[in-house]
């Protein structure tokens, strides 16, 4: 969900190639969702193997995952551990309207429309434990390396960059910038030539990059108005954010009561979490130090084993993937000496 700052917020379209070179944190579990939702059949379904388990989620790691390394970034996975109690509105709204999704995607399927299923399909993309198990086993098998944060994966990939591990994190959610991400790309797994919903036309997506120096500039706000105006106007711990007020409306009233003590005392808060459990929520979260990250070699015959034996993945189109991450990183040994963080 995240917060709604898309209006607001300056941001530069890049090329893939311009992160080339670059250590890049990734959320895992939204581009792992992003996948679940974009990669599907004609009627919506997810892909599935020959034991009707879903791989959409695997499928888009895979492949998507060696355009990243082909194209010079080294990702680095960061997955989401216990979430915060206060996290449970949101939770329960997801819930309903997978529910609602589930309701229009049967009346669609009963009258055949199958771009109606197809829409509604995509809200019903579910993560589930064995999932995400088996993404990090093969992100390993790749040689990629992942982090398991102790609470929400933006915030752990946002203090990455604050840690100087890598350059930058990557999330579809303006979230990262609450919790203080230096530099966050946006776009990163949906690059490309995109077909428009329920249109015969195409658009192009390019890779976002948002500089967290120039959004306080240019907004002319510190770091701690900028979380007061992502709850202003909605955030996963207070969702909808405080009635009748959009970006803008928030952006004037964060630099007319620039502190928290001020701002409170001008808002109807009518949400079961508190503000200042939300605010300090999102200026100290948990997350753990991360010292080292290494990228190896990949396991050819683990990802075999994998994709080709387990999910039924064509082998020859799995092997040449393999043989281009290997070539990148042959490439890439003497450029990554004078690489960027």
């Amino acid at each position: 969900m995240g917060v709604n700052l898309r209006d607001i917020i300056p941001k530069e379209e890049i090329e893939i190639e311009n992160l080339a070179g670059k250590k890049i944190s990734i959320d895992a579990f939204n581009i792992l969702y992003q996948f679940l939702s974009s990669i599907r059949q004609y009627d919506g379904t997810p892909l599935k193997d020959s034991k009707g388990r879903i791989t959409s989620h695997i499928s888009g790691l895979f492949y998507r995952t060696v355009n990243f390394v082909e194209a010079g970034i080294k990702p680095c996975f960061v997955f989401d551990g216990k979430a915060p109690e206060f996290k449970k509105a949101t939770r329960e709204e997801r819930i309903s309207r997978k529910e609602i999704a589930q309701e229009k995607y049967d009346k669609a399927e009963k009258e055949g429309d199958l771009e109606r299923m197809k829409i509604y399909a995509q809200q019903l993309s579910r993560l589930t434990g064995d999932m995400i198990e088996e993404s990090k086993e093969l992100l390993d098998a790749m040689g990629l390396p992942y982090v398991q944060a102790p609470s929400e994966g933006e915030a752990q990939a946002s203090d990455m960059v604050k840690q100087g591990m890598v350059y930058a994190s990557s999330s579809q959610d303006y979230d990262s910038l609450l919790f203080g991400s230096g530099k966050l790309i946006r776009n990163l797994a949906i690059s490309g030539r995109k077909k428009l919903p329920g249109k015969q036309a195409y658009m192009t997506v390019n890779p976002e990059f948002i500089d967290l120096k120039k959004v306080h500039e240019e907004l002319k706000i510190n770091q701690e108005q900028l979380i007061l105006l992502g709850m202003l106007v909605g955030t996963d711990y207070n969702p909808g954010g405080v009635k009748g007020i959009g970006p803008k409306t928030a952006l004037a009233m964060v630099k007319k009561y620039p502190t928290f003590e001020l701002l409170v005392e001008q808002i109807d808060w009518d949400f079961e979490n508190k503000p200042l459990e939300i605010f300090n929520f999102f200026k100290n979260p948990p997350v753990k130090e991360v010292t080292n990250i290494t990228w190896k070699e990949p396991d050819s015959e683990k990802i075999k084993k994998i994709l080709c034996d387990n999910h039924d993945f064509g082998i020859e189109r799995v092997e040449k993937a393999i043989e281009r991450i290997s070539s990148s990183n042959k490439k890439g040994i003497q450029s990554n000496l004078f690489s960027f963080k």
